[in-house]
């Protein structure tokens, strides 16, 4: 009976929930941004309810309304519910476009920076699968070697499974890499307008650069009240931690 009820009551928040995603995306067609950023807002506050899809549209509405931080952070967090989407990514480009600090990347290079490419061609969970499909095709070339009586395609089976081992160990170790990585990198965007980086996690610390609103940091430790940021381009400092979102 519990079971009943319980199941009864998430169709019901799955119901409402798409209900009033539809009522947001209506308002947005129809130029209210603002309400459509409360429907959305309330959404994610009360059902908790997490999606690319709402992520995009909130971050859409904040953009229209020249709200930068907020459309960038929500874009963000769509990002790391659909990765490498394009529609999203695209959109993230126009909205950093109305940031004011100019923070260079600098790039890995070395062997570091080729097993990084080839780990963050898909996320972990696509890792996983495709490890899972690999131990399928595995097993299916186990049972032909097993049944096989033919000495040649014993020899194909054997070779064929050798190949599907490694590849098996590949995507197992490229799958646990991204996901270390994703555990690991706590990226997050200022969202006062002016924020002063500083030497030391207190107010007497000097301050050694200025952040503006919508900058992406990437935390790296946290200490009482203050978190120690990352830039792009290695430059390093603590930040107040009430000035900025972290995205994860």
């Amino acid at each position: 009976m519990k079971n009943i009820v319980y199941l009864f009551l998430l169709i019901t928040q799955v119901f409402f929930a798409q209900s009033s995603f539809e009522k947001g995306n209506a308002l947005y067609q129809d130029g209210k941004y603002q309400e459509a950023v409360q429907v959305y807002e309330n959404i994610i506050k009360e059902d908790k309810q997490q999606s690319a899809e709402l992520y995009f549209n909130l971050a859409n509405s904040y953009y229209k309304l020249n709200k930068t931080a907020p459309s960038i952070y929500n874009y963000e967090k769509a990002l790391v519910l659909k990765p490498n989407d394009p529609a999203t990514l695209n959109n993230l480009k126009f909205a950093k476009k109305l940031t004011i600090d100019e923070i260079k990347e600098v790039p890995k290079v070395g062997f570091a920076k080729l097993i990084q490419n080839f780990t963050g061609i898909f996320d972990y969970n696509m890792w996983a699968k495709i490890s899972v499909g690999i131990a399928f095709v595995f097993l299916l070339s186990f049972i032909g070697y097993y049944f096989s009586t033919i000495s040649l395609q014993k020899r194909i089976y054997f070779i064929g499974m050798f190949i599907l081992l490694l590849a098996l160990g590949l995507s197992v170790s490229a799958g646990m890499a991204e996901k270390d990585h994703f555990d690991n990198d706590r990226p997050a965007i200022v969202f006062s307008e002016l924020s002063e980086v500083r030497s030391e996690p207190q107010k007497a610390g000097s301050a050694i650069f200025l952040l503006h609103e919508g900058a992406k940091v990437y935390v790296t430790e946290t200490v009482g009240s203050w978190k120690k940021i990352e830039l792009t381009d290695g430059t390093e400092g603590w930040l107040d931690a009430s000035t900025i979102k972290e995205v994860k």
